[in-house]
């Protein structure tokens, strides 16, 4: 999992932003990213360092620069990861209350099967549940396949893009769900784990997709189901 470059004592989503290749030069990117500083030491005044938070948004944004798909909109997707890496370590070190439980969703690409996950639980329980995805080693894009997978029932991966695993997110969570990334994900006590090992959308027909989607849409059902019990209980 990725940490931070400087721990301190020790996130959302602004307009949707496409995620092809293009986009400004790089002092424009750097201007960008000052701002996008800015504004998330303005969200965070009290709670975390101008320091902290301008390393947390360099570091996001020299992982997505590395992926040469993701160009276009840069410093707004560093904001994003940035800010749902702060919202977490806020959320576990106590500067926020924690409203709801966290579901984490890892699969290796964070391209296909937990991008279908995260959307599909969104819909499902949206105000019960906080919802993330992440990849072991995430692809520069989000799968067509999922895309139209979740297009056919309604649904879109609304603000999502891949996503690295970082150590703020899965110490947040409350439920890990691994999609076939083996042992990858590092298991932490305190914490739900489920293992669904369901086929990479890579390769398959369009039926046997939708199988992996309505699979998915079963469990999610059901995990909806056990959270909200516990949390009633």
């Amino acid at each position: 999992a990725t940490k931070p470059r400087h721990p301190s004592r020790e996130a959302h989503m602004e307009e949707a932003t496409p995620l092809g290749p293009g986009g400004p030069s790089p002092r424009d990117s750097r201007a960008a990213l000052t701002r996008r500083a800015r504004h998330l030491t303005r969200r965070y005044r009290g709670t975390f360092s101008p320091e902290t938070i301008a390393s947390y948004l360099e570091e996001c944004h020299d992982f997505l620069a590395a992926r040469a798909a993701i160009t276009a909109y840069l410093p707004i997707l560093a904001e994003r990861l940035a800010t749902e890496r702060l919202d977490a370590l806020a959320r576990t070190t106590g500067h926020v209350p924690k409203t709801a439980p966290d579901v984490l969703f890892v699969c290796t690409e964070n391209s296909g099967r937990s991008q279908l996950a995260t959307a599909l639980l969104r819909h499902r329980a949206p105000k019960a549940v906080r919802v993330h995805s992440a990849g072991t080693l995430p692809s520069a894009t989000i799968d067509p396949m999922a895309l139209r997978l979740l297009t056919e029932v309604g649904l879109g991966p609304d603000n999502e893009f891949p996503k690295p695993l970082t150590h703020e997110v899965v110490r947040a969570a409350d439920v890990v769900v691994s999609l076939g990334c083996g042992d990858a994900c590092p298991v932490l006590p305190g914490r739900r784990y489920y293992d669904w090992n369901l086929p990479d959308l890579k390769g398959l027909d369009i039926e046997s997709a939708r199988s992996v989607r309505d699979t998915l849409a079963g469990r999610i059902e059901q995990l909806a189901t056990e959270i909200s019990n516990r949390t009633v209980a």
